[in-house]
């Protein structure tokens, strides 16, 4: 299957003292990014009862985006497990590689923190064709 690619301007603000994007948007990227896929998908989690919170992230860097470029961000489920699931974020500017994340999420009931796997329609869905 092919990812969902969402894509960012880097915008001034986000830069540091050396012209890159400052490390801690790049959660922030990503977290926007599964916003935005799962709005493609035309998919409120919530709706089905469930919903899911950060576990884990990770983040490597292969290279800089800086000021004006635009960051596109593939995004994909690289992994199911019972109630956890990992995303994989693929971020480069045109064809050079800016940085690899992986975010556990654990799925929950909605409203609540006890653990829940995924209902079906949910998890097809997220593993369906990328728009």
């Amino acid at each position: 299957m092919a990812p969902y690619v969402h894509r960012i301007r880097v915008r001034y603000g986000e830069v540091d003292m050396q012209r890159v994007v400052f490390n801690a948007h790049y959660l922030a990227y990503c977290d926007d990014a599964t916003e935005s896929w799962l709005q493609t998908l035309n998919l409120t989690v919530t709706d089905h009862g469930w919903d899911f919170m950060l576990k884990k992230a990770t983040i490597e860097w292969d290279g800089v985006a800086t000021v004006h470029e635009t960051l596109a961000i593939d995004v994909a489920v690289e992994r199911w497990g019972t109630t956890s699931f990992d995303v994989g974020f693929r971020g480069h500017v045109d064809e050079r590689p800016v940085f690899r994340a992986t975010v556990t999420y654990v799925g929950v009931r909605a409203g609540t923190r006890e653990t829940m796997a995924p209902p079906p329609q949910v998890r097809s869905r997220m593993d369906g064709p990328a728009s």
